[in-house]
């Protein structure tokens, strides 16, 4: 679909690349996008546009649509007209915010305001682009949504699996692991908690055994994620 290039709200590119070189093989797998616009002759045109690119496109014609469907989850970028019947673009923005925290949003629109765009992405929207739509924009904008989503899920399910392992620990354990990773050496732990240097290092050789820690710098890693600190009892957060 042939479309003129309009004035956009936010990056043209936010890594310097040009975006005629931006694609959905921009991941490795096939990117998922909703669709939402009331005009049945811009969806269907868009739902075209997007799947002669090599997405795979599901449209709907309101935001409750997509909030009721059983795989609302599962797409890697929405694409919303901002001005939709009943529920509008920035409703729908927070209630996916609220209900799906790891979902991308690009707002399309026909009537561009630039206090409105700003606004929209101030809340996290990826971009917010204008009627007619340039296509190597729109591309570039839903990779960047994709990737977007993508690592919020990888990092929500990393978190996930931490937390389980960390629930495998004693409390004692976690004490340990909490003073450890946050610089003191064993002997400084021993005396924190009133014990000895060898009883610290068996402990820390169990945390690093049942956390699946390779290294003290694995652990740190992972104390991060956890947000665990040595100035609280781990087992309390």
């Amino acid at each position: 679909m042939a479309a003129t290039v309009k004035a956009r709200v936010g990056p043209q590119n936010g890594t310097g690349e040009d975006v005629r070189d931006i694609t959905p093989e921009t991941t490795s797998a096939r990117i998922k996008v909703a669709v939402i616009e009331d005009d049945e002759s811009v969806r269907q045109a868009l739902a075209f546009q997007l799947g002669t690119a090599g997405f795979e496109v599901v449209v709907y014609s309101s935001a409750e649509e997509l909030l009721e469907a059983s795989d609302a989850k599962e797409f890697d970028c929405v694409v919303a007209d901002i001005y939709l019947p009943r529920m509008n673009g920035l409703q729908l923005q927070d209630e996916l915010n609220r209900t799906i925290p790891c979902a991308s949003i690009v707002f399309i629109t026909g009537h561009g305001e630039l206090s409105l765009g700003m606004h929209a992405m101030r809340k996290g929207a990826v971009d917010f682009l204008e009627k007619p739509l340039d296509d190597q924009a729109l591309l570039s904008s839903i990779a960047r949504g994709a990737n977007l989503s993508r690592k919020r899920r990888a990092d929500r399910l990393q978190l996930v699996e931490l937390e389980e392992l960390e629930r495998s620990l004693t409390s004692r354990e976690r004490e340990v692991f909490a003073l450890i990773t946050s610089g003191l050496l064993n002997k400084q732990v021993a005396a924190e908690l009133g014990t000895t240097e060898r009883t610290v290092k068996a402990h820390r050789a169990s945390v690093m055994n049942k956390m699946g820690a390779g290294s003290i710098a694995d652990l740190v890693r992972m104390s991060g994620i956890l947000q665990i600190h040595s100035n609280r009892r781990p087992g309390n957060r």
